[in-house]
C-alpha cells in the first residue's frame, strides 16, 4: 500500500481550519494568505495560479477532495488578494499583528504542520521512485506533473524540494526536472512502512 492512499484526507485535514488575524476593531479576519497558503509577498501571477490549482481541488464538484466550506474561504481569499485596493487595505491589518498571531499558535497545530511535511516529502519521494522504476529510460519528473499528482502547487512544494535536494535524495536536472537517487530510493524502502503505520494509527484515533 502506498502514501497516496492517505494524502488528500492529511492535506484536508491540515487546511480544514483557518488561521486568523485580528482586525484593529477587536474581530476576528481569516487570514487570506494561510487560506492560500502563499506569501504575503506574492506575486499576482502566483496568487491567481494558485487560487486556479486549490479551486479546482476543493470545488464542490469534485466528488473526491470537494469541500464547499473551503472553496469559498479560497475565493474569498482570492477576491480580496487579486484586487490591488482590497490587498492593501487587507495588508495593513495582517502585517500588524501577523507576530502575535503566531505567538498564539497552538503546539498541536505545528505538530500536525510538521508531520504533513514529512508525509508530503515521502509521497514526493514515492512518486519519483515510481517513475523511474517503470520508466527507467526517462526517470525524471517535471514539477508540473508532481503539481498534477499531489494537488499542490508548486509554491507548496519548494520546502520539500528543497531538503530532500539537500539530503541528495533527488536531484534537478538542466531542464529542472526531479529524479530520486539511490539514496532516495533506499530511505522510501526504509522508512514507508512506517509512515503508513503511522497514518493507520492515527485515522483509528480520529
Amino acid at each position: 500500500m502506498w502514501l497516496h492512499d492517505f494524502v488528500a484526507p492529511i492535506y484536508r485535514d491540515a487546511l480544514a481550519k483557518p488561521m486568523y488575524v485580528m482586525h484593529p476593531s477587536g474581530r476576528h479576519a481569516v487570514d487570506h494568505y494561510e487560506i492560500l497558503q502563499i506569501n504575503a509577498n506574492a506575486e499576482p501571477e502566483t496568487i491567481h495560479r494558485v487560487y486556479r490549482l486549490l479551486a479546482q481541488r476543493f470545488h464542490p464538484d469534485n466528488t473526491d477532495t470537494g469541500n464547499a466550506a473551503r472553496f469559498r474561504e479560497l475565493t474569498d481569499a482570492y477576491q480580496v488578494l487579486s484586487d490591488p485596493e482590497r490587498r492593501a487595505q487587507y495588508d495593513v491589518v495582517h502585517q500588524q499583528f501577523w507576530r502575535e498571531r503566531w505567538k498564539v499558535a497552538e503546539t498541536t497545530n505545528v505538530d500536525v504542520d510538521f508531520r504533513t511535511e514529512q508525509i508530503a516529502r515521502l509521497t514526493l519521494l514515492e512518486l519519483l521512485y515510481t517513475r523511474r522504476r517503470t520508466e527507467p529510460r526517462q526517470p525524471s519528473m517535471s514539477i508540473l506533473d508532481v503539481e498534477a499528482l499531489t494537488g499542490r502547487p508548486r509554491e507548496h512544494l519548494e520546502f520539500s524540494i528543497w531538503f530532500l535536494t539537500q539530503k541528495r535524495f533527488i536531484q534537478r536536472g538542466d531542464d529542472s526536472g526531479l529524479t530520486i537517487t539511490a539514496d532516495g530510493v533506499d530511505y522510501l524502502e526504509n522508512n514507508i512502512e512506517g509512515t503508513v503505520q503511522n497514518r493507520l494509527l492515527r485515522a483509528r484515533n480520529d
